[in-house]
């Protein structure tokens, strides 16, 4: 594979804190890299600087003298004056872009409700940041650094963005740096990843999920971790077998090794024991919801006919039920929250609550530590309780406070010095130790890092109230909680029984609908009714046809994907029967030890056996991303 940058040496401080020291990285044709590790600990800084935007202290950074690196930096630098269409594609004419199907197909898939004339100052963060990506994407790029890509999009923008990313290039074309929490999409885009700790830079082969095996198992033999944080990767590893990841993409006969790993690991929760927990704390009644229509409120009330936000809604939670929100950004999800938590009234209908429901809201803004600004982390706590009862243990305030990831010298930071993140670490922390038995929690994932996502679902496992979360943020979802509901923007809410991806297939079936109803135009305009608009423009320069076409035309029919899956579970049975046959000529091998002759023929078997696991192997892949 051919280079196209990297870095030798790096060295860079801030102050007195040295952020990277002698660092060296590349990037190669084909590479699709995540870099991941705590906030601070320089994965912005490494980016900025392979991308030349940053000087190193010491170090060089190079690049092939043709290549063309593409950066979405994580705070808006869009110019608020223009409109979207000057913002994305500049003064180009329509005919310049338009006649490009992938052109057609991002802007179909990130600005297709934006309005094309709007000033950009006018639009929500949002809005905002699938503009900077469809600028940054319609361009020809080599190299695209992406810092925080997943910010302010919905689980639906997320999925399209992983998906145009995977499909940009051929495998060995082009190469992309992402920075990211959203663990699913790591686990979805990377095939390596970069641990940025204590200066240094640590390669993985695989995304998130390969990258949190090789650690544990790096950590096992170093045997330098303490207890804790082994136990949180434990905790996490045991996700990763049992959860939504290892249903979907992750080979079965790829597992047994992680299976393997953590055979002694339990439940990351003990389902039975939370339940119990929460019908003691909670009785039987939580929140009912009965025949609760919520109409908008005036100041954002739409056209009349419109649909209300919640219509004729039925929801009844139970104690200790564990429950994930999903929806486009507007259908509502935070409204219902606040319905939920009694916050704002039911336009019809009833809400009842149990009279011994304590509800706590983690807002997305965190004001809620406003009135304690000038207090220190740990003394926010103390004014709570001096001690806790954690997992059967009591701990202090500060022995608290670290289990979320505030060190000894953190503890004593002032609370109006702490970062985003850790302002979010303290509120659900704060209304945690306040006792309460039904928690909402409103992107909870917003600005913190892995580790302390990982930190956080750790104190919700062992957590035995009812649990309501919104997030885009699909890992921590189907991580924290056991089912979840759809906003699908109707006024309605859906269960989903095959989680995310059901909510996805459910959202694409709507939009083709939609695109079947107006003649092949619903979804792709991008507002403007003007043939300055993308959609109108596109549908010009192709026939009428829209960009989501052109995309749906790569996919495979259902019985394409009915037959791929008789092919996996025939596959899986064969691998089955030939891992036991190995297993006995593995034993054979070591009763035969000294017979030479009777162990070469035994060799030869095993041999056999294993090419024939390696052929069913790679038509597994083949049958699975057919699948998918």
């Amino acid at each position: 594979m051919a280079h196209l940058l990297g870095g030798e040496s790096l060295a860079l401080s801030f102050g007195t804190r040295t952020v990277l020291d002698g660092v060296t990285v590349g990037l190669n044709e084909g590479d699709r890299i995540g870099i991941v590790g705590r906030n601070g600990d320089g994965k912005s800084t490494l980016m900025r600087l392979l991308a030349q935007r940053l000087e190193p202290d010491a170090g060089r950074v190079t690049k092939r003298r043709d290549v063309n690196v593409g950066y979405l930096d994580q705070t808006d630098v869009l110019d608020g004056d223009l409109s979207v269409g000057a913002a994305i594609v500049g003064d180009r004419a329509d005919y310049e872009w338009a006649s490009n199907p992938k052109i057609r197909d991002i802007m179909g898939g990130l600005v297709a409700d934006v309005d094309w004339e709007a000033q950009v100052s006018s639009l929500s963060g949002g809005q905002k940041r699938r503009v900077a990506l469809a600028k940054l994407l319609i361009e020809p790029h080599d190299v695209i650094m992406l810092d925080e890509p997943t910010n302010h999009l919905d689980v639906e923008g997320v999925a399209w963005l992983a998906r145009h990313l995977k499909t940009r290039w051929r495998p060995t074309d082009g190469a992309f740096l992402v920075v990211t929490h959203d663990r699913w999409f790591l686990d979805e885009v990377c095939t390596d990843t970069w641990e940025v700790h204590d200066g240094i830079v640590e390669p993985f082969e695989g995304g998130y999920a390969a990258y949190v095996l090789a650690r544990a198992e790096r950590d096992r033999m170093a045997a330098v971790v303490e207890g804790k944080r082994q136990n949180l990767m434990k905790k996490e590893l045991a996700w990763l077998r049992r959860g939504a990841p290892a249903r979907t993409s992750k080979p079965k006969f790829r597992i047994d090794a992680a299976n393997a790993l953590i055979a002694d690991v339990p439940e990351p929760r003990d389902t039975v024991a939370l339940s119990t927990m929460a019908t003691a704390r909670l009785g039987k009644d939580v929140i009912d919801l009965e025949s609760v229509t919520l109409a908008y409120p005036s100041a954002t009330a739409p056209a009349d006919g419109a649909r209300p936000l919640l219509d004729n809604l039925t929801l009844r939670l139970a104690p200790g039920e564990r429950v994930g929100l999903v929806g486009v950004n507007g259908a509502g999800k935070s409204t219902l929250l606040r319905l939920l938590s009694g916050e704002i009234a039911a336009t019809s209908g009833r809400v009842r609550r149990g009279k011994t429901v304590v509800p706590a809201v983690l807002s997305q803004e965190v004001r809620e530590l406003d009135d304690v600004a000038d207090l220190r982390v740990v003394e926010v706590i103390q004014r709570e309780k001096q001690t806790f009862s954690v997992g059967g243990k009591d701990l202090t305030a500060g022995q608290l406070v670290e289990q979320l990831g505030f060190t000894n010298e953190k503890q004593w930071t002032r609370v109006s010095e702490l970062s985003g993140g850790e302002r979010r670490r303290l509120q659900l922390l704060r209304l945690l130790v306040g006792e309460p038995n039904v928690l909402m929690l409103d992107e909870p994932t917003n600005d913190l890092d892995t580790e302390t996502l990982a930190a956080v679902e750790d104190v919700l496992d062992g957590w035995p109230g009812t649990l309501v979360v919104v997030s885009h943020d699909r890992y921590l979802l189907e991580r924290v909680t056991d089912h979840q509901l759809a906003l699908l923007g109707d006024g309605k809410v859906r269960d989903l029984p095959g989680g995310v991806d059901q909510y996805l297939a459910l959202r694409e079936e709507a939009l083709a609908a939609a695109e079947r109803a107006t003649g092949g135009s619903a979804g792709t305009t991008a507002g403007a009714a003007s043939a300055s608009g993308p959609a109108s423009a596109a549908d010009s320069a192709s026939g009428g046809r829209a960009p989501s076409d052109a995309a749906g035309s790569s996919r495979h029919s259902e019985a394409e994907k009915r037959e791929a899956r008789k092919e996996l579970s025939r596959i899986e049975r064969q691998l089955t029967k030939l891992t036991s046959q190995e297993e006995k000529l593995h034993a054979q091998m070591a009763e035969s030890a000294e017979d030479y002759g009777r162990l070469g023929e035994l060799n030869t078997q095993l041999q056999g056996i294993l090419a024939q696991k390696d052929e069913l192997e790679m038509a597994w892949l083949e049958a699975s991303e057919i699948v998918e």
